[in-house]
């Protein structure tokens, strides 16, 4: 299995153990702004994995894209307290529902989505760099 799809899977299990934590938490507990920015982020990451395991063409520049995007946004929401609608932030959260299983969810998506991105963006430099 190339590095890339293996990336692929580890971001996927992160990607749904994170929005299993989501569903156990509620979406009660969101900002508008954080649930539609997730729901948006899940898809094309949904789509990213999808892309990945098909061997598409697009696959290596839309996992890049995806990973890198994921893993900012991601810690950006989650690790950064900070206010404003674009914050979920676990450090001192109370009666969000913010356990230990939302930290492990958390780390190991934003660390599969890094790990997506550096893979793809290997793929791609490999490609560029390959003689015609």
């Amino acid at each position: 299995m190339t590095a890339l799809r293996s990336a692929a899977i580890f971001y996927g299990v992160g990607l749904a153990i994170h929005t299993a934590d989501h569903i156990r938490r509620g979406s009660g507990v969101l900002p508008p702004a954080v649930r539609t920015a997730g729901a948006i982020s899940t898809i094309l990451g949904v789509i990213a994995v999808v892309l990945v395991l098909r061997r598409h063409r697009l696959a290596p520049l839309i996992a890049a894209l995806v990973g890198f995007q994921g893993a900012i946004g991601i810690a950006r929401v989650h690790l950064l307290s900070s206010p404003g609608s674009f914050s979920d932030a676990f450090p001192g959260a109370v009666g969000t529902g913010v356990t230990a299983f939302s930290w492990v969810a958390v780390i190991l998506e934003i660390a599969g989505a890094l790990v997506l991105g550096i893979a793809a963006a290997n793929v791609l430099v490999r490609h560029r760099s390959a003689p015609a």
